[in-house]
């Protein structure tokens, strides 16, 4: 076994990384945040309605009053729609379902058996790409993708004989920076598509912006996973493999950090993220110390039969709905005749998400043996709805705020007065798209959550940039970039801290400065290549989803 060779820790990068650690850990918990920002847009909006305030939107002849929350009117509209507010919310409607028909494709072993799948059949040299691949893919199993993948990788390299380091770092690289993106819709595209279809409740319909869907980026989306495929998997290749090589770290793991003690350091880290040392083995990981070869054959026979069961039954779900669609008498089609911009098929996109990973997944489990009987699909379900309990209690207070700024009128001030400064300061909407993204870059160094940091950016952003002539939809895709680059930098991510217990394994000495000095060529990289993707489709005009277009109109 070759001999570990501590690292040396950057002393002015960790003294940066300590000081953004302490203002982190300043902010309130998401909950107290967005309860916070209801009080104080609850004062604000009385205020400004005590003044009188009035905006007039263009396009429309009448002008618009705030309307204060502290009023007879004000308090009677929360007190008898608190409820309607919090079950009427936009991402609830789209991602609850996802989430259960994705927690019965990931409880069955289906997400684990294909990315083992992917991991084990690709040649040695095609290994970094082929992690790329998965990881930047990896957000189809939400925060479980964190935990699940970088092991597999580092087994995946090992056994091909690379640097498994290289396997785990890139890996984990991969599914963070490009966490907002993938090639497949995923609950993530709903969330934010909910929250954004919330905040245009507020837009004038005289300013023509279209629905924002599942699929409302998809064009952009898969032009970005694909070009951060190449990079990431160029960058594990050449960029950091080498390094660690260089620097001479051991390739062998220590056999005492083995199982769930690689999942956190000295227990740690695994309880810092919200998982328990059996948290890889709950996540369908259950098989991650094979040694995957060159032949998949980190597969068994029945896995194996199971998965092209699943495969074929995918086929043939494609086939169908394609069939359905196309046929000239598809219910799915709208009063024209088409499927775009507006259809009943466009408004099934979640219904066919749900429906493609709960049938794919009930016939990988019935076919592997893991589903006998109902009881474990519903199992699986509530599993998968248990990991979005967080979530669910955030966006209580998120959905009243949203709900006062929309129903005030404060937001509707706010973008018209912030559209009138941009035009009287002659800025095009491109520099102002392109400060807003670095505006997300930095925010998500103290928010992490994307659905989050969303809610606080779109409500002011959306209604404002789409009276500068931008849709919402291409605003959605501009916060991506930011919302995912600098994620796998910032000591706030409770999954930085699982991943220095895995590398702790390889390398006893290293420090959170240790891993953002070799992730943060990621995220340099991401975010350069992911903006001229984005700089591509503003300059060429080019759709970001089916029927979303940049400029409104």
């Amino acid at each position: 076994m070759s001999v570990p060779v501590p690292s040396r820790r950057p002393r002015r990068l960790d003294r940066t990384l300590d000081a953004v650690e302490r203002l982190g850990n300043r902010l309130p918990d998401p909950l107290v945040l967005f309860a916070g920002l209801f009080l104080v847009t609850a004062v604000l909006t009385t205020v400004l309605a005590a003044l009188d305030v009035q905006v007039r939107v263009p396009g429309q002849d009448e002008a618009q009053r705030v309307k204060g929350f502290f009023s007879s009117e004000g308090l009677t509209w929360f007190t008898t729609t608190v409820g309607e507010n919090y079950i009427g919310f936009p991402p609830l409607v789209n991602v609850l379902p996802i989430v259960l028909a994705v927690g019965i494709a990931e409880g069955s072993g289906l997400l684990s058996a294909a990315i083992r799948w992917l991991f084990g059949s690709a040649p040695r040299w095609l290994l970094p790409y082929v992690v790329a691949l998965v990881g930047v893919n990896g957000n189809l199993m939400s925060d479980a993708s964190f935990v699940v993948i970088p092991p597999l990788a580092a087994l995946v390299f090992s056994a091909a004989g690379r640097h498994p380091m290289a396997g785990l770092i890139g890996a984990f690289a991969a599914v963070g920076a490009s966490f907002s993106t993938a090639m497949l819709p995923s609950p993530i595209d709903a969330n934010f598509a909910g929250i954004t279809t919330a905040v245009m409740g507020s837009l004038s319909e005289s300013l023509g912006a279209s629905p924002v869907t599942v699929v409302s980026n998809y064009w952009i989306n898969l032009a970005s996973s694909l070009v951060l495929v190449l990079a990431c998997g160029a960058l594990i290749d050449r960029v950091l493999e080498p390094r660690l090589e260089r620097a001479g770290i051991s390739t062998v793991g220590r056999d005492d950090a083995a199982g769930g003690d690689a999942a956190g350091a000295d227990g740690a880290g695994a309880d810092a993220a919200g998982v328990d040392a059996a948290g890889a083995d709950a996540a369908g990981a259950d098989d991650s110390r094979k040694q995957p070869g060159p032949d998949g054959s980190s597969l068994d026979g029945g896995e194996k039969r199971a998965l092209a069961t699943a495969g074929l039954a995918l086929a043939g779900l494609v086939a169908l709905i394609v069939a359905l669609a196309v046929v000239p008498v598809s219910p799915w089609r709208n009063e024209d005749g088409g499927l775009l911009p507006d259809s009943p098929f466009m408004g099934s996109i979640v219904f066919l998400i749900v429906l493609v990973f709960s049938v794919t997944g009930i016939v990988y489990g019935i076919r592997a043996g893991t589903i006998r009987a109902g009881a474990d699909v519903a199992g699986h379900m509530g599993q998968g709805l248990r990991s979005m309990t967080s979530f669910l209690v955030v966006a209580f207070a998120l959905a009243q705020f949203l709900a006062l700024f929309e129903w005030s009128g404060v937001g509707t001030y706010f973008a018209v007065h912030g559209a009138e400064w941009l035009e009287s300061a002659q800025l095009g909407g491109l520099p102002v798209v392109l400060a807003f993204v670095v505006l997300c870059a930095v925010a998500n160094l103290f928010i992490t959550s994307g659905t989050s940091m969303w809610g606080l950016m779109a409500v002011v952003f959306v209604p404002m940039l789409a009276l500068t002539g931008l849709e919402p939809a291409f605003v959605q895709a501009a916060f991506r970039i930011g919302d995912s680059s600098t994620q796998i930098i910032t000591p706030l991510n409770p999954y930085l801290i699982v991943l220095l217990g895995m590398v702790r394994r390889y390398e006893p000495h290293a420090g959170l400065g240790t891993l953002v000095a070799r992730l943060a060529p990621f995220t340099v990289v991401y975010f350069t290549v992911w903006v001229v993707v984005l700089l591509v489709f503003y300059g060429l005009d080019l759709p970001v989803g089916p029927a979303n277009g940049i400029h409104l109109g």
